[in-house]
């Protein structure tokens, strides 16, 4: 890809990610999102109706009169994102790729978060950590993130969860809101994933491809694995073999809903065809009426 295309690209997914945060994204996702708790802003002279359990006793001694401390909601929060740059992602057989609907969900949230003051860093992984870069603010920033999804080539063609979500309890000691963005076909990340969460609050974005779902009756067809690099014949004629198929995915599927859900994860499922506005809308509103 040639530069002029790389920024002819960033500019078309920066307007389409500036234009849906402000005008459809704003308010929810302020809402959906609070920040670390409340910090303290200042003290004034205690006034009937307040509660006394807020009363600065140092200052009260001092004066000889109450005060009570007030406090102010600490707004800013780090929002991560743990993007998988596995080589499945190359992956889509409706309007795009799994990667180009990573990069434009990511343009969206990034741009949400710097609107409302926040942080915003990303955690690149495949089979191992390809890229980290630190929480930032500004619209430079986010550019950047943006430029690198559409140009960047991970070393490795795996996918391994559990790699990404030690990295983030090592390297983030704050607490953040983590997006997590794959299509979660990893295996044994459960338990770094329950240890990731008990510091922070993990947000699984799961990528799904209307092909894994059911497999078409097209005949003999040549299988390219992206990951392992395997070629396969499979004759998708066969009744058996798409029914194996089927409940293989089922299967799949059943298991990583009930994980999300016994460790209290918001779950949004996304697949190529579809827009991403409405998941992410019913994402934030349910996270609203939750916290």
């Amino acid at each position: 890809m040639e530069a002029k295309d790389i920024l002819s690209k960033v500019r078309r997914i920066e307007i389409k990610a500036r234009g849906l945060s402000k005008q459809v994204f704003a308010g929810q996702y302020h809402s959906a999102f609070k920040g670390k708790g409340m910090a303290f802003s200042e003290v004034r002279e205690y006034q009937y109706g307040d509660d006394v359990r807020s009363i600065d006793w140092n200052v009260t001694a001092r004066f000889n009169h109450p005060f009570v401390k007030i406090f102010e909601e600490e707004r800013e929060l780090t929002v991560m994102l743990l993007i998988d740059v596995s080589k499945s992602n190359k992956f889509g057989t409706e309007a795009a790729f799994k990667s180009d609907v990573i990069t434009e969900l990511a343009g969206v949230l990034s741009f949400s978060a710097i609107f409302n003051n926040d942080k915003v860093g990303v955690i690149l992984f495949s089979d191992k950590v390809e890229k980290f870069i630190p929480p930032q603010k500004g619209r430079s920033h986010i550019l950047r993130i943006i430029r690198e999804l559409l140009v960047f080539e991970p070393e490795s063609n795996g996918t391994d969860l559990s790699v990404a979500m030690r990295f983030l309890t090592n390297v983030v000691k704050k607490r953040c809101t983590a997006f997590v963005i794959s299509d979660f076909q990893s295996a044994d990340y459960e338990e770094s994933f329950r240890i990731c969460k008990r510091r922070h609050d993990l947000v699984a974005i799961r990528l799904i491809d209307k092909l894994e779902e059911n497999l078409p009756n097209v005949g003999l067809i040549r299988a390219y694995d992206l990951e392992n690099q395997k070629v396969s014949w499979i004759d998708t004629s066969s009744k058996k073999l798409r029914e194996k198929y089927k409940y293989h995915w089922q299967n799949f599927n059943t298991k990583t809903e009930d994980f999300f859900l016994k460790t209290g994860t918001d779950e949004m499922k996304l697949r190529t065809g579809d827009d991403f506005v409405k998941p992410l809308i019913k994402l934030f509103k349910k996270r609203e009426s939750k916290y």
